[in-house]
């Protein structure tokens, strides 16, 4: 097993990318770069600079260069989730900017009262629904099966325990069959997947930087909003750099027509500078090649899964599966934390039963996945 590995990663494509990471321990197999990603080297540099030249050394000066930051960062995000240019903002937490697009979206259907979600879904997307659906009096409906009279449909596109992958478009399209919004929530997918949010029809969708996109600890999610939709946008939190006239200092609010509408606030710099290059490493390596290793480390996963008779629910179809590898043990808690205290394997654990092997294809090896599955096999 670990023989295999080793050859698979002696011929990796991307295998010298990990270089490219500050990683203080290399034999540490990290497997959960899909909740937090490696820092990139590049990354410790840019901060360092962003506050030693541009915050002490050009003070109020560097808001010059600043103040459109997350347009910029947009647009380099955007071509790796197949949107355009203009359409994506990098600001705030995934979580308001998910209850900003749920409750402009739910504005775009006046005649409708509610939103449909999975129970299952990641608890952020589930606790924004319902506290929206409350302070609005809407109905929050269990599941997608009959869309008629739903306003909106809160998705994610890669589910966070399992990996399995909605048909973007097929799901896309139905829900406009139907007369319903999808707001998608790519927070599994960014910096993973092609995505491909034009081809598949999609409007709206958020998600996050410090996953597959190794934006950092915190580092600001992001706003997609198709073109075609953006001026129709009433987005409920009205802040300065969403005004039209931002320094005017008018007692009206005046929305951009741009993507601009989306922003609140003044943004956090240094996380979005420490997005910014996490983004820029990953369009520089490629999302279809990082797809390649994706798809490639899960089969590996998976096939070493059944060899030694774990038990995985995770799509063995590799156009149904994501960045990640769940296992089923009925002592997943006490397991995962043994991985790291005996085995030098950092996993995850979700609830009730899996272990969660996440597989970065910038700084995941072959063999940090064939140890965390020889580790698990040795607990049972």
């Amino acid at each position: 097993m670990l023989d295999w590995a080793r050859r698979l990663d002696a011929g990796d494509p991307l295998g010298a990318w990990r270089e490219r990471f500050q990683i203080p321990d290399p034999d540490l197999a990290y497997l959960d770069g899909n909740s937090l990603g490696m820092p990139p080297k590049r990354t410790l540099e840019r901060v360092q600079t962003v506050i030693r030249d541009e915050w002490a050394g050009g003070l109020i000066r560097s808001w010059e260069d600043w103040l459109d930051l997350p347009q910029r960062v947009g647009d380099r995000l955007a071509p790796l989730i197949g949107a355009g240019a203009g359409e994506v903002t990098v600001h705030d937490s995934t979580t308001v900017n998910l209850y900003q697009l749920v409750v402009a979206a739910v504005r775009l259907r006046p005649d409708r009262s509610v939103i449909a979600i999975e129970s299952k879904d990641f608890p952020t997307d589930r606790y924004v629904v319902d506290g929206i659906a409350r302070a609005r009096g809407l109905t929050v409906q269990e599941g997608f099966d009959d869309l008629g009279g739903v306003a909106v449909a809160v998705r994610s596109m890669i589910d966070y325990r399992s990996a399995e992958i909605v048909d973007l478009a097929a799901e896309t399209a139905r829900a406009r069959r139907a007369g319903a919004l999808v707001v998608w929530d790519l927070s599994h997918a960014a910096g993973l997947h092609p995505v491909g949010l034009h081809a598949a029809g999609a409007e709206l969708a958020v998600g996050c930087t410090y996953k597959f996109l190794n934006g950092g600890p915190g580092a600001p999610g992001f706003s997609y909003v198709a073109g075609s939709l953006i001026e129709q946008l009433d987005q409920p939190i009205q802040g300065w750099f969403a005004q039209v006239d931002q320094f005017a200092m008018g007692s009206a609010f005046a929305p951009r027509p741009d993507i601009g509408r989306t922003l609140i606030g003044t943004p956090g710099i240094i996380g979005l500078a420490a997005a910014e290059e996490g983004i820029a490493l990953t369009a520089e390596a490629g999302i279809d090649a990082i797809r390649a290793k994706s798809i490639a480390l899960g089969r590996f996963a998976l096939d070493w899964c059944d060899r030694l008779g774990l038990d995985t629910s995770t799509p063995r179809d590799d156009h149904r599966r994501g960045g990640h590898v769940c296992v089923h043990h009925p002592n997943a808690r006490a397991v995962t934390a043994r991985l790291a205290t005996e085995h030098g394997v950092l996993a995850d654990f979700r609830e009730p039963d899996v272990i969660r092997l996440g597989c970065s294809p910038l700084t995941t090896r072959y063999g940090d996945v064939a140890r965390a599955l020889a580790a698990v096999d040795s607990m049972r």
